[in-house]
């Protein structure tokens, strides 16, 4: 079963959001009930107001706090002042009114006769009738209930204490924290009021307020699955897209259409990813043209020699020649051509999966490159050129195949000699430099464009100009000495010589018990 990334998104999204509003309902809860503690602390204390006058009027009258019982009758003195206040408000509020005084008969008054025409004042108004008498509330509960069903009455948790702190009467403190409210006489504070707080005295009302709650749970989930949804829906249309054009992209790839591409816009890890992409597809598509090169050349320089071969053999076979012992050389040669050509392919197909066999044992290089040059010093001479040799460097022994070496000299001074004009020099010299040996080899005119040298190891790649095929060749020959050097942990460089030919720079490790 495919679970796709929208799906994905959605639940992470949903996930995400749910979890946050399970955080924000537990803080609410939790704030809701310290709030409402303190809250409802506070609402006890102003209960306790007329307890408090009444305490501060019997505090002005005695003078102090002797009018306190003494002994453990202290403890409940606090309770039974409060049932006392209470009984007496409930009397006060029981009471008949007081019935009014039937109103006066209204004496007529004969006004004085107006003296000199003046205007006699009126008559005064009748009195308003007096205010009905104001029904008294009903005293507000003393206890709290509590969410598990036990009730803490107030009076149980009330603490009289003077005004340094000391007990005086009530509950006695203990570890519960408590709430004050001062008894002040003339200005003064003579004591306190305190109440203690329950360790949850306010879970009735914060449980009922959060059960009120309850139905804008399920509002706030509805809105979490619907914005969960909306997000999953436009994070992955930001993610699809790309992803799909990756896909595509390696399909085709996989297809074998090296040419596709993919836009690489995009600052982030898809945008990266793409660039990526687009790198591995030119490689590939480079690699695939070099393929197609690889098999026409090869192809083409197979074709060569066996076209010469056959035509001579043909040729012989018809009677337009005879088989003279010129004829015979010139297809031994053309077997010989075509046997190198052979060999030369399939080193490199060794070397290319990495199964060129290769004996490295401790060699002197310069003296084996030296003795090796003087083996070219009868054909240098019937070209006319002269060969150089610098002095011995201060170390030279590595660790090299000496049959693969002896290749690659030949290679690289058969290039020298057929690719120098005539008159010129080869020179060969050596420098020690680190853990590296560098054995130059350079050789005068005609020299390599600049834009050619980064491609004389390629296979099958022959200068145009001055070093063309003209001379010999399938241009395997640099490209095979690259090879066989790499496999031997060294390696092949070329740039433009002094002598304004050619300078080719092999390097190898020097062994590890060099002097």
């Amino acid at each position: 079963m495919s679970f796709s990334i929208g799906h994905r998104l959605f639940l992470s999204v949903l996930l995400a959001i749910l979890a946050v509003a399970a955080s924000a309902v537990y803080l609410l809860r939790q704030n809701v009930l310290a709030s409402f503690g303190d809250y409802a602390v506070g609402i006890e204390l102003d209960r306790l107001d007329e307890l408090s006058g009444a305490l501060a009027a019997r505090y002005r009258t005695r003078g102090g706090w002797q009018f306190l019982p003494a002994g453990d009758e202290r403890r409940g003195w606090i309770a039974a002042e409060l049932a006392r206040l209470q009984d007496l408000r409930q009397r006060r509020a029981d009471a008949p009114p007081p019935a009014p005084a039937p109103p006066a008969e209204p004496v007529a008054l004969v006004p004085p006769a107006p003296l000199d025409g003046a205007v006699p004042p009126a008559p005064p108004a009748p009195p308003a009738p007096p205010a009905p008498p104001m029904i008294p509330l009903p005293p507000p509960r003393l206890d709290a209930p509590r969410a598990d069903g036990i009730t803490h009455d107030l009076h149980q948790r009330v603490t009289l204490l003077d005004a340094d702190g000391r007990y005086l009467a009530g509950r006695i403190p203990g570890a519960l924290p408590q709430a004050r409210r001062p008894i002040a006489v003339n200005g003064r504070t003579v004591g306190y009021l305190g109440v203690a707080r329950s360790p949850r005295p306010s879970d009735a009302m914060a449980l009922a307020f959060l059960e009120q709650l309850r139905g804008s749970l399920w509002l706030i989930v509805a809105a979490a699955v619907a914005l969960s949804a909306l997000a999953a829906v436009l994070l992955a249309r930001h993610f699809r897209q790309p992803i799909r054009q990756l896909a595509a992209g390696a399909g085709a790839l996989a297809g074998g259409r090296y040419e596709v591409r993919l836009p690489a816009a995009r600052s982030d890890e898809l945008g990266e990813l793409a660039r990526h992409f687009n790198a591995l597809a030119q490689q590939l598509e480079s690699a695939e043209g070099a393929r197609r090169q690889w098999v026409a050349d090869t192809s083409h320089e197979l074709r060569t020699p066996l076209a010469v071969l056959r035509a001579q053999l043909e040729a012989v076979q018809d009677g337009v020649r005879s088989a003279t012992p010129d004829t015979l050389d010139a297809m031994l040669r053309q077997v010989l051509a075509l046997n190198k050509l052979i060999d030369e392919l399939y080193a490199l197909a060794r070397a290319d999966v990495g199964a060129l066999d290769c004996k490295p044992v401790p060699l002197d290089l310069w003296a084996f490159a030296t003795t090796h040059a003087q083996g070219f010093a009868a054909r240098l001479q019937a070209a006319g050129l002269a060969l150089d040799t610098g002095p011995a460097p201060a170390r030279s022994l590595v660790l090299a195949d000496p049959d693969r070496l002896r290749q690659v000299l030949d290679n690289l001074f058969e290039n020298s000699l057929r690719y120098t004009a005539a008159g010129g020099r080869i020179s060969l010299h050596a420098r020690d430099e680190a853990t590296q040996l560098r054995l130059v080899i350079d050789d005068s005119a005609p020299g390599v464009p600049g834009e050619a040298l980064g491609r004389l190891a390629e296979r099958f790649y022959r200068v145009d100009a001055s070093r063309s095929r003209a001379h010999g060749g399938a241009g395997l020959g640099l490209a095979l000495c690259r090879r066989l050097l790499e496999a031997q942990g060294g390696s092949l460089s070329f740039a433009h010589s002094p002598l304004g030919g050619l300078r080719v720079t092999l390097s190898l490790p020097l062994a590890g018990d060099a002097a």
